[in-house]
C-alpha cells in the first residue's frame, strides 16, 4: 500500500455500510485503538472484538486484502510511514523520484491529497464543527504542535476577528496546563496534530476531555492518537515528494471552516471587522496609497 492509497482506517470507514453486524463490531474495535489494535494475532483480534476468527478473515477480504497476512503487512507499512522522520522520508522519495520537474510532481501530489481528503470528509461533522466554532457562548481554544502551530495561529487570528473569547494555547510551553484552569464543559478546543504526534498534545486532549470540552481534531490520514478523545476528526492527506509533509489539505479545510463561520456569524462579526479596521486606520497600521 503506497502513501497515496487509502489507509486501512479509511477503508474501514468507507466499507461500514456493506459490513455485517459482527463485521461492524470488529471494525469499531480496530478503529478504537488504531493502528495498534490490528497488530495482534487473528485470534487475539477476534477475541478483543468479541467476534469469531472467520469474521476477521472475511472482513479483511472485503477491505481488498488477499488475507490476514496481507492486511497486517499493509498495517505495518502504515505504522512505518507514521513514524518516519524527514531523512527517511526523503530517501523513500528519492529512490522512486519520477523524471518530471519537482513543480509538477509536487503539485500533482497535492491535488491528489485534496481529492482524497474531500472524498472522506463527513459533511454532517463539518457542519457541526463550524456551528461549534461560531457559537459565542462557548469559549474557543486553539492548539498546534511544533509544525502545526502555524496553522493554529492562522485559525486563532481569524477566529479572534470573527468572535470573542478565543485563546491560543501554547502547547510547546510547560505552561499549557494553566490554560486548562479556564476550560469549562462544552467549551471548544481545536487541536492540530500530525505524524510524529506530540505527547504533550495528547495529554492536553485527555485532560480537556475530562473537563467536558468539545474537541475538534485536524490530523493526517493515519489519525493522531488524539482522535480517541475528539468529537470531530478531519484527516488531511499530507504526503508529497519531499522530506517534509504538506499542510495544504489542512489549510484548505481550515480556510473553508473560517468562511463557513463567517457566514454563520456575519451579522455580529461584521461589527467586529469594522471596529478592527477603524483601529487600523487610527494607528496607521497599514500603508495606504490614496
Amino acid at each position: 500500500m503506497s502513501e497515496q492509497s487509502d489507509t486501512i482506517s479509511e477503508r474501514l470507514q468507507n466499507a461500514m455500510d456493506g459490513l455485517t453486524r459482527a463485521e461492524r463490531q470488529l471494525a469499531y474495535s480496530l478503529l478504537e485503538n488504531y493502528p495498534v489494535s490490528g497488530l495482534g494475532s487473528i485470534t487475539a483480534i477476534a477475541h478483543n472484538a468479541k467476534v469469531s476468527t472467520p469474521t476477521v478473515a472475511r472482513m479483511v477480504q472485503k477491505l481488498g486484502f488477499s488475507g490476514f497476512p496481507d492486511f497486517q503487512a499493509a498495517l505495518r507499512r502504515e505504522i512505518e510511514a507514521r513514524i518516519s522522520d524527514p531523512i527517511s522520508k526523503y530517501k523513500s522519495w528519492a529512490e522512486q523520484a519520477p523524471d518530471e520537474h519537482i513543480l509538477n510532481r509536487f503539485t500533482d501530489a497535492v491535488i491528489s491529497n485534496i481529492r482524497q481528503m474531500l472524498t472522506h470528509i463527513d459533511i454532517t461533522s463539518f457542519e457541526e464543527s463550524c456551528a461549534l466554532l461560531a457559537d459565542p457562548s462557548r469559549a474557543l481554544y486553539v492548539v498546534g504542535g511544533r509544525i502545526t502551530r502555524s496553522l493554529a495561529d492562522y485559525l486563532f487570528l481569524h477566529m479572534q476577528v470573527l468572535r470573542p473569547n478565543v485563546t491560543h494555547i501554547q502547547s510547546i510551553s510547560n505552561a499549557w496546563p494553566h490554560y486548562l484552569l479556564d476550560v469549562n464543559k462544552d467549551d471548544v478546543i481545536v487541536i492540530f496534530d500530525v505524524r510524529r504526534y506530540e505527547n504533550s498534545t495528547l495529554k492536553l486532549a485527555e485532560m480537556a476531555a475530562e473537563r467536558g470540552a468539545r474537541i475538534i481534531l485536524l490530523t493526517d490520514q493515519w489519525r493522531s492518537p488524539v482522535h480517541s478523545f475528539a468529537d470531530h476528526v478531519f484527516c488531511g492527506r499530507i504526503t508529497v515528494p519531499s522530506a517534509w509533509d504538506s499542510s495544504v489539505t489542512l489549510l484548505l479545510l481550515l480556510e473553508t471552516m473560517i468562511a463557513a463561520v463567517q457566514e454563520r456569524t456575519w451579522d455580529s462579526s461584521r461589527q467586529r471587522v469594522e471596529a478592527l479596521e477603524e483601529m487600523f486606520d487610527r494607528t496607521r497600521f497599514f500603508r495606504k496609497f490614496t
